[in-house]
């Protein structure tokens, strides 16, 4: 056994957990919140002013003029849907007045927003508020009363969540008509509406807009009350919620919603990269992570698929990288459906697809497929498409035999088989143009295009689906010359995707084949205005063009728009996303002596913030890191654990127990917690941090809070990716 294994266990052995599960001051020194496990998820850092946010001032009983500052821009916050900086304000109001219970009915609204926490946080967060609502005013009261309805049980009925917001919603009626002047209970009750009663929840943002015209819950409602049906009622909303509201991500991006809808691809692109420069701003300056940032793999996932709509090949397949590259995580970016990495594998797969790059393609580790169903089905479903394109027909065969014989575990990814049926009915379709069994061909096409059509009614943001198979079954068409129901496909395709360029590409061919000259003409200007800015030589425009139509380009939108490339979008922030240079380190070993990070250049090191040799979490996992040494040895990787223990402390751990393979270092007044996010400035104690910093001191990954990070595995891994080249796709094009 290693001095280290011999020094961990005895430390680990000499305290029984059991003893840290109900003294609250020791489960506090252990890293956990002392108000109990509800405070353990979420920030831990106060919070900043945040500029950009829009103005919804919401006012509150309370004796600190500070209290009302914070508490305004945790509501202001909660309007953009941050619910994670809108906690981090109300949980300082808590430290300033901790018995005033409103900052408990923002911390439940936060914590219902993304589900953070679990389900019963909000319910712990709204009993707190409940407990100390005599001291809010009546109107506070029902604020309190409104949320509480809405999460916690009834004892009197068994009723579900939605009898629970009905309940909630009354009580905000009420609100409303006691309270003419309020228009925070109108937004409220707007929120809990929109969609389900449109018309209703219109007119309430009305009546807001009508006394507080900038009010930045009331535009975002609105986009989101209007998304999927007539959202040319959200258009002006849109334009002005993008202005109000600056320094928030999901609020620049959520515009870009109704754009996309409404085919004003430029404004759409406009609001997409503004909101994800703005995001990569917001990690560079707090120094967090894509995964940290629940919109950012919806947002850049969005942006590629409206730079594709615009022709703009290399800058979706850039945008798409950046989703592969960016850091994993257990938690928050992992194999589930909707993170950033499985955004990027399908946002690639996408791009390359539509632009016919069947090479890149097929090329070892372009797209990083991984062992799970979803990319077993959707690697031979690209394959096959890349194989057809290059004209190998038996290569094509043996990928819908693959996809095919994907059928027998359908039943256990049922998540899936939706996507499954459309991909092997147009599979089938596609191979039976190809071997010039046109009938056939057209019919499971034509099959796989209505299903598309009626899945990406329900879900176009971005649609699910790689290609619009309306518009391929248009180009099927044309491949049997029949022109006019070409058209009629490529018709249909433009309600769903209006100034869809794929489509109107179609339109031109198939009108012009059809000698009708006036349509193409009309086809060509609106294709001509969408790809004024496409990536030059790209086939599908080509084909147009070999059309011999002209026609001066048209813009059908709307309304006017602005030049996705010639808006300037710096002033958001940066177009990449990357590790950021770590903070300063100083710190000293046992001996007293200084250590900083630049002593290891060159290196990659795993930097540990630990709470002291009394915590038997932290030596556990100094034992597991300590057991991978081989591993570190080997990716040129030191482990350095800080903590507050002085110096001879540490001293006498190394002298009794030998030489470490982790190196035990002090921490001063927990200056150096502070710089690296380990220290809770709420109750003013230190945190667990493990963090990844690589050999040019950039940290590429991090994980802070009250357990101390256990999987091994995955720091090995993730060591190996920072030790891994970049991709070399996007350099290529």
């Amino acid at each position: 056994m290693s001095p280290l294994i011999r020094f961990l266990a005895v430390a680990c052995l000499s305290v029984p957990l059991a003893a840290f599960q109900t003294d609250s001051s020791i489960l506090a020194k252990l890293g956990h919140s002392q108000h109990g496990e509800a405070f353990d998820t979420g920030p831990r850092e106060k919070p900043w002013p945040i500029a950009g946010i829009g103005v919804a001032h919401f006012p509150i009983t309370t004796k600190n003029p500070e209290v009302q500052r914070w508490f305004d821009q945790g509501n202001a916050l909660l309007h953009s849907f941050w619910d994670y900086e809108a906690e981090r304000s109300f949980r300082w109001c808590l430290k300033l007045e901790p018995d005033n219970p409103m900052p408990y009915w923002g911390l439940a609204r936060a914590s219902m927003l993304r589900g953070s926490g679990g389900e019963d946080r909000p319910a712990e967060m709204i009993r707190e508020a409940v407990k100390r609502k005599a001291r809010a005013s009546e109107r506070e009261q029902l604020y309190i009363d409104a949320l509480a309805a809405e999460l916690l049980p009834d004892p009197l009925h068994e009723s579900n969540r939605r009898n629970g917001s009905n309940r909630g919603n009354k009580i905000l009626e009420t609100l409303c008509v006691k309270y003419p002047g309020d228009m925070e209970a109108r937004a409220l009750l707007a929120l809990n509406t929109m969609g389900s009663s449109r018309y209703g929840a219109e007119l309430m943002i009305r009546e807001v807009l009508a006394k507080q015209p900038d009010h930045p819950g009331a535009h975002h409602y609105r986009i989101h009350n209007w998304d999927y049906h007539e959202p040319e009622q959200a258009l002006d909303s849109a334009f002005r919620y993008g202005q109000i509201v600056t320094g928030i991500g999901h609020a620049l991006h959520m515009p870009g919603h109704i754009f996309s809808i409404v085919g004003m691809w430029n404004e759409a692109a406009i609001s997409m990269d503004a909101a994800t420069r703005r995001e990569k701003q917001y990690m560079q300056e707090r120094l967090t992570f894509p995964f940290n940032n629940w919109n950012y793999g919806h947002n850049l996932n969005y942006l590629s698929y409206i730079q594709s709509q615009l022709g703009m090949a290399h800058a979706s397949i850039f945008s798409a990288q950046q989703l592969i590259d960016a850091p994993l995580d257990p938690q928050g970016n992992d194999d589930s459906a909707y993170s950033t990495h499985s955004y990027g594998i399908a946002a690639m797969a996408r791009a390359l697809t539509k632009f016919e790059r069947w090479d890149d393609l097929l090329k070892e580790n372009a797209i990083p497929w991984r062992d799970i169903f979803a990319d077993k089905a959707n690697r031979t479903y690209f394959e096959m498409r890349a194989h057809l394109g290059k004209g190998d027909i038996d290569k094509a065969e043996k990928s819908l035999d693959a996809h095919a014989a994907l059928k027998k575990d359908l039943e256990k990814n049922k998540q899936f088989s939706d996507m499954y049926e459309i991909q092997a009915a147009e599979l089938r379709g596609r191979l039976g143009l190809a071997r010039g069994e046109s009938l056939d061909g057209l019919k499971f096409l034509s099959e796989a295009a209505e299903k598309e059509f009626d899945l990406q009614k329900t879900y176009a943001d971005p649609p699910v689906y790689p290609e619009a198979l309306y518009n391929s079954l248009g180009e099927a068409y044309l491949q049997v010359k029949s022109p006019l129901l070409a058209a009629t496909a490529f018709e249909k395709a433009l309600t769903l995707t209006h100034n869809d360029l794929f489509a109107l590409s179609g339109l031109v061919r198939a009108y012009a084949s059809a000698g009708e000259k006036a349509k193409a003409e009309d086809a060509m200007a609106r294709l001509l205005f969408v790809s004024a800015d496409a990536d030059k030589g790209l086939p599908i425009l080509a084909r147009a063009m070999a059309t011999g139509i002209t026609a001066a380009p048209r813009d059908s939108s709307p309304r006017p728009q602005r030049n996705y490339l010639r808006t300037s979008l710096e002033q958001f922030g940066p177009n990449r996303w990357e590790p950021y240079a770590a903070p300063p380190l100083d710190v000293k070993d046992a001996e007293g002596k200084r250590v900083t990070l630049d002593d290891y250049k060159g290196k990659n090191v795993i930097l540990v913030f630990y709470l002291g040799q009394e915590c038997p979490h932290c030596m556990r996992q100094l034992h597991d890191i300590g057991g991978k040494q081989s591993d570190w040895e080997r990716l040129n990787t030191v482990v350095l654990a800080v903590s507050s223990t002085p110096p001879d402390e540490n001293a006498k751990g190394l002298k009794a127990f030998g030489n470490l393979p982790v190196l035990l270092l002090s921490d001063d007044h927990y200056a150096n917690a502070r710089r690296f996010h380990s220290y809770d400035d709420f109750e003013e104690a230190e945190l667990h941090s493990t963090i990844l910093i690589d050999r040019n001191g950039r940290v590429h990954w991090a994980r802070n809070g009250g357990d101390p990070f256990s999987d091994m595995s995955f720091l090995v891994k993730q060591v190996e990716r920072m030790n891994a080249p970049a991709s070399t796709l996007t350099a290529r094009n």
